[in-house]
């Protein structure tokens, strides 16, 4: 791993945005116990990396993150990205009470973020697609993890109390 090809806009960017998502998470209202804020954040990085080591590298390699094909640094801060993501999907879930009549529609609406958001990456050269992947073939993915991560969160409810108790 090398600490990056070249310091530029995308590594500032990604600082912008890393440093961005942890204050928004910080400033929401606190509505998880301990143990289901630390999953939301272990869920979103671990299902962000497993697609990101599958179609981000690998054999089908169809898109690199920042400079290089190699691993930086700055690839380790990219990934720091998901777990907000993973917090804002659950607590969302929960502060909309998503239900059975409401699932597909969210599911979409996240699907649709995480497309904007890979766009955006795409414009600021955090992401560069490659070897014939297209976009739209993203929405697909996320609709997956999306579908996923709400019957995790399902899981998680059933399971133990998540919310916290006012005191």
């Amino acid at each position: 791993m090398i600490l990056w090809d070249h310091f530029d806009k995308n590594e500032i960017f990604l600082l912008i945005f890393l440093i961005a998502a942890y204050i928004i998470v910080f400033l929401f209202p606190r509505i998880f116990t301990s143990a289901v804020l630390l999953l939301s954040f272990v869920w979103g990085i671990t299902v962000g990396m497993i697609f990101d080591f599958t179609i981000g590298g690998g054999l089908l390699d169809y898109y690199k993150t920042n400079d290089s094909n190699q691993y930086e640094l700055f690839d380790l801060l990219y990934f720091c990205l998901y777990g907000p993501f993973g917090y804002l999907y659950f607590y969302f879930y929960e502060r909309l009470k998503i239900n059975n009549k409401s699932f597909i529609f969210y599911v979409v609406g996240w699907s649709l973020v995480g497309v904007v958001f890979q766009w955006l990456f795409m414009k600021l050269g955090i992401l560069t697609l490659q070897n014939g992947y297209k976009l739209s073939y993203s929405f697909i993915i996320f609709l997956a993890i999306q579908t996923v991560s709400g019957i995790y969160y399902e899981n998680l409810r059933k399971k133990e109390a998540i919310i916290n108790q006012p005191s």
